[in-house]
């Protein structure tokens, strides 16, 4: 590619503030280095990824207020995890941490588990079980 056809996209989700370093030639033939802000196909597809994530959080946040979902499932679906990373982070196994996003098991959990779910996100215990914060959210 040559260096006035590295792609420059305004409308890019990190607004500018990043840059990729590609390689093109100059009207020489030689390659130099050229910042690009941005690509339209690599901004779509970003914003399409963002899309589904946020649906996914939006999704969870109501299930938590209709009560068929702990906040737990909200956190893992916020900070983009599996509840097999938040297994790994919080020292216990994936089928429990399943079983915790289920109200009656999370409304069960002892402060020592709760501690170690909300380190895992890095929010306080009281931000973990705060369903009324969650309601207060609707967009």
């Amino acid at each position: 590619m040559k260096q006035e056809q590295v792609p420059q996209d305004q409308e890019n989700l990190n607004e500018g503030k990043l840059a990729k370093l590609y390689y093109a030639t100059d009207e020489k033939g030689n390659y130099v280095k050229v910042n690009s802000i941005g690509w339209e196909p690599e901004t779509v597809a970003m914003q399409q990824a963002w899309d589904v994530v946020n649906d996914e959080v939006e999704t969870a946040r109501k299930k938590v207020i209709d009560g068929k979902a702990s906040p737990l499932l909200y956190w893992i679906k916020k900070n983009i995890m599996t509840t097999g990373m938040v297994a790994a982070y919080a020292s216990t196994f994936g089928f429990m941490v399943r079983l915790h996003c289920k109200p009656f098991f999370f409304n069960r959990l002892s402060k020592k588990q709760l501690e170690k779910y909300a380190y895992t996100f890095r929010i306080s215990v009281e931000e973990l079980t705060d369903i009324e914060r969650l309601k207060k959210n609707d967009r």
